[in-house]
């Protein structure tokens, strides 16, 4: 079951990389967001980074260290923007 935040972030990462065959409230919150996951790819991570820049100010570099971590799962994705985000 996902938290409202994370529903929201499931949600952003829907609209962001136009994933019209999934619902938000389907996805596992610990469900891989790459791969086997949801299958997503470098580009997606591009298009779910600058919509995370621009709703919640939000900035993941791919240079970043930690970003196989962030990107691991809506779980984990909400947790950093939860903690980062300056709105």
């Amino acid at each position: 079951m996902l938290t409202p935040e994370q529903l929201e972030i499931a949600n952003l990462i829907i609209n962001a990389v136009n994933l019209e065959d999934i619902n938000a409230n389907e996805i596992d919150p610990n469900e891989a967001i790459f791969n086997n996951g949801l299958g997503l790819d470098s580009i997606d991570a591009l298009e779910i980074s600058l919509e995370l820049s621009k709703q919640y100010g939000v900035k993941i570099k791919s240079s970043d260290e930690n970003i196989d971590e962030i990107f691991t799962s809506i779980a984990t994705l909400t947790q950093f923007v939860q903690t980062n985000k300056t709105s």
